[in-house]
């Protein structure tokens, strides 16, 4: 009997986005979104909405590999550049 295959399927930052909002605004299922887009796991669509809820959109970005001093800039930048345009609108 031949194992079955195991891919790493990356999707992207807009993917994880849309398929957070789908659940959380428009109240689709697990599985309606993974048909939607392909996605392999209903699982995965959930570990998407817990990070976005802890960390915001930064969650949902695709860190391996990165040095954390770096992830740390990053996550500064993308706070100050939320709040200038917070007081801007203003």
């Amino acid at each position: 009997m031949r194992k079955r295959e195991q891919t790493n399927k990356l999707y992207s930052n807009e993917v994880r986005k849309e398929a957070v909002r789908l659940h959380e605004e428009d109240k689709w299922t697990y599985k309606q979104i993974t048909e939607k887009y392909g996605i392999q796991d209903k699982d995965r669509v959930r570990k998407w909405g817990y990070k976005f809820r802890k960390q915001g959109e930064y969650g949902l970005l695709d860190n391996r590999g990165r040095r954390e001093e770096y992830i740390n800039k990053d996550r500064y930048n993308q706070q100050l550049q939320r709040e200038n345009k917070v007081l801007k609108s203003a």
